[in-house]
């Protein structure tokens, strides 16, 4: 889709963000909201390829979800947020942009990962992505039990963290996941020290995961 296309099915969600009295966004003004949210999304389109389905954990107002749904029709884009408030404004997104591929699943990350694809979402997802959430064992704690086996989490961080990387690799083994790519893509997303962070299921779900909910963010794997 053009970028004129792309802004075009966006609109409406940049108009809720402006707007709307429950928008979540300290942004508001359309075109910062385009460079800081649309921009900053469409940076990982490549790293994300064409999956089949997708999770976006911790949607919250619903980025990179709602850009990646509207860039990638063919792609089933769960954007997963227990936070109640948050949920109600992404599935206001989802309905005024006319993302028929995009759903609000109000629930965390942990809950959704219990019950098999269809009822939840364990193992159902090729890709999961993440931006801004936590630190990267944590995420790969929360993607493992969500991707099918060979599928990859995609995470947008800022500048890197060797002590935060060290921390992913000791928790690897526990997750079925590892560490494959980073890219730096200032150039592209808006943000001088954007890097995205791939990570890939290697083997089946471990036993034990997930773990409860708020464990793998108290406690991470890898800690040193």
């Amino acid at each position: 889709m053009s970028n004129a296309g792309l802004r075009a099915r966006l609109q409406p969600v940049l108009d809720l963000l402006a707007h709307d009295r429950a928008s979540l966004s300290s942004v508001r003004d359309p075109e910062e909201a385009w460079r800081v949210h649309v921009i900053d999304s469409l940076s990982g389109v490549e790293l994300v390829g064409s999956p089949g389905r997708l999770a976006d954990v911790g949607t919250g107002a619903g980025f990179p979800g709602l850009v990646l749904a509207a860039a990638l029709g063919e792609t089933q884009v769960d954007l997963v947020e227990s936070v109640a408030r948050k949920c109600d404004f992404v599935e206001r997104a989802i309905e005024a942009a006319g993302l028929d591929n995009a759903r609000a699943v109000c629930a965390r990350a942990e809950d959704w990962a219990t019950a098999p694809d269809p009822i939840g979402g364990r193992e159902a997802y090729d890709v999961v992505t993440a931006r801004a959430v936590g630190r990267l064992a944590t995420l790969a704690e929360l993607a493992s039990p969500l991707l099918r086996e060979g599928g990859a989490l995609v995470a947008w961080k800022g500048r890197r963290d060797p002590g935060e990387e060290a921390e992913l690799r000791r928790a690897a083994p526990r997750l079925a996941m590892t560490a494959a790519e980073v890219r730096a893509v200032g150039a592209s997303s808006g943000f001088e020290h954007r890097h995205l962070h791939r990570v890939r299921k290697t083997g089946p779900t471990p036993d034990g995961l997930p773990r409860r909910p708020g464990m793998a963010k108290k406690r991470p794997f890898g800690r040193a």
